[in-house]
């Protein structure tokens, strides 16, 4: 079989390497999967810019997103059989209830990935795929789709009616505004690009506010709402400045990250103003496998798909995957497929 690998530079970078090995053994409680689709993220370009804040081992097989058949299975296995379709959690240990640091081992981090043709996992690390949905579909899946979960339903849930202000058109940000149009919220959405303007749009936002045109974005959001604000912002970019503007009196942020905010991205925050907005901040790192669970059962009732990117790219060509997605041209999950049997 063949396996993506990280191998660490000298400067904390890490470089993409394929290799090949033995195809692994499923042992006690564990499930032997072939792999038949991946997804690349922001979560990767910071593994490979050694910019990530958890433990990556060098030399770990790549990868924390991916589906596939499982075709054998260790003693003792009883939550998946040979022939199930499964999406894999990222976080294997993390089976309900908030985080907690035992939990923090990873696919691609402190365990190996899933960027390969086969994979062994706990059983335990594998959610059944509903059977609408595509392995490439149920590739996008595991850490953005739960991380948007999470965000909306982890912390203050929403109401139908009130208001979702998501920043921007990564994916966690596009997950993020399909739930949260299917809850029966108002979707507030931000971008830089008209043509991504009108994709939100699409997707069921029902206002979509254009920073390069409005660069006082939050003040547009609270003009938007008649000057009450978000009561949950899903903030992506780390500008919580700008979203506590943006908030309603006692909403809440959902802050996933500040890696794309660019400048500004992180900056203090005023505690003034943090005291006076009422809002409360909570930080979200995608989520348990009851999550995942959740997440499933919700899209097959609404039949929901993931925004996939359409430059798909195949298993040989996974470096050119994660050039597209560090390029910043896609708009929705970019999926590698593996094409053989």
């Amino acid at each position: 079989m063949q396996s993506y690998h990280l191998v660490r530079n000298a400067d904390g970078t890490a470089e993409l390497t394929l290799r090949e090995r033995e195809i692994p053994t499923a042992g006690p409680g564990q499930v032997l999967v072939r792999m038949r689709a991946n997804s690349v993220g922001f979560r990767d370009a910071l593994v490979q810019a050694g910019d990530y804040p958890l433990p990556v081992l060098d030399d770990v097989v790549a990868g924390c997103e991916g589906a596939g058949e499982v075709v054998a299975i260790g003693a003792g296995v009883t939550r998946a059989k040979p022939g199930d379709r499964v999406a894999l959690t990222v976080f294997p240990d993390w089976i309900d209830g908030p985080f907690r640091f035992e939990y923090a081992a990873q696919l691609g981090g402190t365990r190996d990935g899933v960027l390969a043709e086969y994979a062994v996992v706990s059983e335990q690390a594998v959610v059944p795929v509903p059977e609408y949905l595509s392995y490439e579909e149920a590739a996008a899946l595991p850490l953005t789709a739960v991380t948007a979960w999470n965000a909306l339903t982890g912390g203050r849930r929403i109401l139908p009616g009130e208001t979702v202000l998501v920043l921007g058109s990564g994916g966690v940000a596009l997950a993020a505004l399909q739930f949260a149009v299917v809850s029966g919220a108002q979707v507030v959405a931000t971008t830089s690009s008209g043509a991504k303007a009108a994709r939100l749009r699409e997707l069921g936002a029902h206002h979509v506010v254009d920073r390069t045109e409005h660069p006082d974005w939050a003040t547009a959001v609270r003009d938007l709402t008649g000057g009450r604000g978000a009561d949950l912002v899903v903030d992506v970019a780390g500008t919580v400045a700008d979203s506590l503007r943006a908030a309603a009196l006692g909403g809440e942020i959902a802050y996933v990250g500040y890696g794309v905010g660019g400048t500004g991205a992180a900056a203090p925050v005023d505690a003034r103003t943090l005291f006076d907005s009422g809002v409360r901040i909570r930080g979200v790192a995608v989520g348990s496998r009851a999550q995942f669970d959740e997440v499933l059962r919700a899209m097959k009732v609404h039949r929901m798909r993931p925004v996939l990117d359409p430059k798909g790219f195949a298993f040989a060509d996974a470096a050119a995957a994660f050039a597209h997605h560090r390029s910043g041209a896609a708009f929705g999950k970019v999926v590698i497929t593996h094409d053989t049997p």
